[in-house]
C-alpha cells in the first residue's frame, strides 16, 4: 500500500460484527433476573450514542454502572469476539497484515479487550487507540480513564490530531464519533461502513457507504485478494427460494433481493440487467430474450432439478454457467410415488373425499395390495432408480424404460420399448425430463397401449402427458386413476386460480407440483445449488454445473487465477500460452476442458502481471468472457 494512504478503522460494529460491551452484558448479566431489560436500555444507550443523541461520555456511563462487570470476564468477552471479527475483514487479514503499519483501530472501546483481537491481524499495538478500564482491589470494574481523550466527546478527532499523521487519512467506521474526525478536518474521506448495523443519521454524512472492507479496497485499487467486491455482486432470487439459500448468500456479502413469484418474460428482461446472479425455480424462464438483456449476469441456479426453463445454449453462448440440485430432492419424489401409487391401488382419496361428505363405504371392490404388482418406470435417472429401489423392497416387479443405456438395480428389469412397458404394466409412473421430445410422450395412442384398469403417475413434467387423452381414459374407465402433480400450465404464485380438466375426476389425485416440497428437500437444495455458485465465482470450479465443462479444482494458493471461456474452436489454449509467454508470466497450474460448444481453460499464474497482458487475453478471437480471481 502507498505510504501516504492511512486507515483508521472502529472496531465495535464495523472491526467486530458486534457492540462489544453488549456482548460483556451478556457475560456479566447471566443469571440476573432483570438482564433481558438491562440488556436492551445498553443496547439502546449504544444506539442513542452511535447516532450523536447522546454523548458519548453520558453513553459510557450509563452503560458500565448496567453492567456491573469483572476483570475476569473480559477474557470470556474477548473469547466471544474472536469469533464475531467482521467477514470482510476476516477475508482481508493479508492485507491488514502486510500494511500493519498504516493501519491504526481508534475506538472508543476498550483496550482491554481491543488489542488481543486486533494483534491476530498484524495490527500493531502502538496502533491501537482506546479507552481503559479502571478496577478495583477485587477486580471489579469500577470506571474508565477519565484523562483518555477517547473518553471525552469529540475524542477520536482529538486523538488523532496529536498523532500527526502524514498523506491521505480515511476513517472506516459505523458511528457518529466515526464521522467527527472527518467534521474536523482530519481526514481526507469518512466510510460509513454497513456491513453490521445501517444508521441513516451517520450514512447521510458519509463519503461513501461501504458495505464491506472490499468495496473500501476496490475503489482504492487496494484489493490485492479479491477480483471484485462481494458487495457489489447483485442476485435476485425468484419463486420463494428457502430461507437458508437466500441466507447463505448474503452472509458471503452479495446484495440479495427476493421476489417471492415468478416473473414474466418482460419483468424479467427489466429486472436482469444489473443482475450477476439468477436464482430460480421451475416457473420462470430464462429465455433468449431475458440472456440478451443480461449483460451482468455470470450464473444461474435452479433451486430445483430440471432446467429445461433455461436457454442452456445461449447461456453457454453468453458464459453464463448454470447449477441445478440434481439430486436433493429425489427421496421426496420417490416417497410421494410410493404413496400415490398406495393411494390409488386402493381408492383411498376417493373414499376420503366419500367420508367427508357423509358416506360411509366399506367395501374392497377395486382396492389391491401393491405387492406382486407390474411398476413400469419411465426414465431411469436418479428419481426412477430409487423408485424402483424402493418399490422392489415393498414386494413389486419393476420393468423400466429410458432411451440412454441404464444399469439396473437389485431385480429390475429393462424393457426394449416404451410400447412394451406400457402393455404389461399395472402401474406406469413417468419420471423422464423437460426436453422438447417428451411433449406429449404419453399420448392418446400411448394411454390406449395401457392395461384396462392401470394407473398412471405423472411427477416428471407437465406436458409430458396428454391431459385431455387422460381424461378420456378415466372417465371411459380404461384407466383405473392417476396422480398427476405437473401441468402443462401452471399458476405463477398461490394467489392465481388452478384449472384443469382433470379437476373432479375419480380416483383422481391432483396435487400443486409439490413432489420435491418437503422441508429436508428444500433445505438440501437451499445449502447445495447457493454453495456451487459461490464455489463458481470465488475458484472458478464448474463441478456439477449443467452446461459448463466440468472441471474440480484445486485451492489457489500464492496465485492469481485467469477465467477463460471461449468458443470451442483449435489453438485457443496456444494463444493463451502465447501471450502469457509473451509477457514473461509464469504458469503455476493449467487446467482445460471443453464441450461441444464451449472451451473452458482455468490458469493460475505467478501475480506479477500487467494489465496489457490481461487485455491481450480478453481480446484473443473466441474470447466469451475472461475473469480473474485472486
Amino acid at each position: 500500500m502507498p505510504q501516504t494512504k492511512k486507515f483508521i478503522i472502529d472496531f465495535d460494529s464495523t472491526f467486530t460484527q458486534v457492540e462489544a460491551l453488549d456482548i460483556l452484558g451478556e457475560i456479566s448479566l447471566d443469571g440476573d433476573a432483570a438482564a433481558g431489560s438491562k440488556l436492551q436500555a445498553i443496547k439502546d444507550i449504544t444506539d442513542q450514542g452511535m447516532e450523536g443523541s447522546l454523548t458519548f461520555r453520558e453513553s459510557l456511563e450509563k452503560r458500565l454502572e448496567i453492567l456491573q462487570a469483572r476483570k475476569s470476564q473480559i477474557t470470556d468477552l474477548i473469547e466471544a469476539l474472536k469469533k464475531r471479527v467482521s467477514k470482510s475483514f476476516e477475508r482481508n487479514k493479508e492485507f491488514l497484515q502486510e500494511n500493519a503499519d498504516d493501519i491504526f483501530i481508534i475506538s472508543n472501546g476498550f483496550k482491554d479487550f481491543i488489542i488481543p483481537i486486533v494483534a491476530d491481524y498484524g495490527i500493531k499495538e502502538k496502533n491501537v487507540f482506546a479507552n481503559e478500564f479502571v478496577y478495583d482491589e477485587k477486580g471489579k470494574i469500577v470506571d474508565f480513564n477519565r484523562e483518555n481523550p477517547l473518553s471525552k466527546n469529540n475524542g477520536k478527532a482529538e486523538t488523532i490530531k496529536h498523532l500527526k499523521l502524514e498523506g491521505d487519512i480515511y476513517v472506516i467506521g459505523d458511528g457518529y464519533t466515526d464521522y467527527e474526525i472527518k467534521a474536523s478536518g482530519l481526514a481526507n474521506k469518512f466510510y460509513a461502513f454497513t456491513e453490521n448495523v445501517h444508521r441513516p443519521k451517520v450514512t447521510s454524512k458519509a463519503d461513501h457507504i461501504a458495505p464491506s472492507f472490499d468495496e473500501i479496497l476496490y475503489i482504492n485499487k487496494l484489493n490485492t485478494k479479491f477480483s471484485y467486491p462481494k458487495s457489489r455482486i447483485k442476485v435476485l432470487l425468484l419463486e420463494n427460494v428457502h430461507p437458508i439459500g437466500i441466507e447463505l448468500l448474503k452472509e458471503e456479502g452479495y446484495q440479495v433481493e427476493v421476489v417471492s413469484s415468478a416473473m414474466t418474460e418482460d419483468e424479467l428482461c427489466e429486472k436482469i440487467k444489473s443482475v450477476s446472479i439468477l436464482g430460480i425455480r421451475s416457473k420462470t424462464n430464462v429465455t433468449k430474450k431475458v440472456l440478451e438483456n443480461a449483460n451482468r449476469l455470470i450464473a444461474i441456479g435452479a433451486f430445483c432439478i430440471g432446467t429445461n426453463q433455461i436457454d442452456l445454449e445461449t447461456c453457454q453462448e453468453k458464459g453464463i454457467a448454470v447449477f441445478n440440485a440434481p439430486f436433493s430432492n429425489t427421496r421426496s419424489v420417490v416417497e410421494m410415488a410410493i404413496a400415490e401409487i398406495i393411494f390409488l391401488m386402493r381408492n383411498f382419496f376417493d373414499k376420503s373425499v366419500g367420508m367427508h361428505q357423509g358416506r360411509w363405504d366399506k367395501s374392497a371392490s377395486g382396492s389391491f395390495e401393491i405387492r406382486g404388482k407390474k411398476l413400469g418406470i419411465v426414465g431411469y435417472g436418479n428419481i426412477g432408480a430409487q423408485l424402483s429401489v424402493l418399490a422392489e423392497n415393498m414386494g413389486m416387479n419393476v420393468f423400466y424404460y429410458d432411451v440412454i443405456e441404464k444399469l439396473a438395480l437389485g431385480n429390475a428389469t429393462k424393457v426394449d420399448t416404451l410400447e412394451e412397458l406400457l402393455e404389461n404394466c399395472d402401474i406406469i409412473s413417468l419420471h423422464v425430463d423437460g426436453r422438447k421430445d417428451n411433449k406429449c410422450l404419453i399420448d392418446s395412442s400411448k394411454i390406449n397401449m395401457m392395461k384396462k384398469g392401470a394407473i398412471l403417475v405423472n411427477l416428471s413434467r407437465g406436458h409430458v402427458v396428454e391431459i385431455p387423452a387422460l381424461k378420456d381414459a378415466i372417465e371411459s374407465g380404461h384407466l383405473a386413476g392417476c396422480a398427476v402433480d405437473v401441468f402443462p400450465e401452471e399458476p405463477k404464485n398461490n394467489a392465481e386460480p388452478f384449472q384443469s380438466e382433470l379437476i373432479g375426476l375419480p380416483n383422481t389425485i391432483l396435487t400443486p407440483h409439490i413432489g420435491g416440497s418437503t422441508l429436508e428437500a428444500q433445505e438440501n437444495i437451499a445449502r447445495f445449488v447457493p454453495g456451487k455458485i459461490m464455489e463458481y465465482i470465488n475458484t472458478g470450479n464448474t463441478f456439477n454445473s449443467v452446461n459448463f465443462p466440468n472441471i474440480q479444482l484445486p485451492f489457489l494458493k500464492n496465485a492469481h487465477r485467469l477465467i477463460h471461456i471461449h468458443q470451442n474452436e483449435p489453438g485457443v489454449l496456444a494463444k493463451i500460452n502465447q501471450v502469457l509467454a509473451g509477457y514473461e508470466i509464469n504458469i503455476v497450474g493449467q487446467y482445460l476442458k471443453t464441450n461441444e460448444k464451449i472451451g473452458y481453460v482455468i490458469t493460475d499464474i505467478d501475480k506479477a502481471y500487467t494489465k496489457e497482458a490481461i487485455d491481450a487475453l480478453k481480446n484473443i478471437t473466441g474470447t466469451i468472457r475472461f475473469r480473474i480471481l485472486y
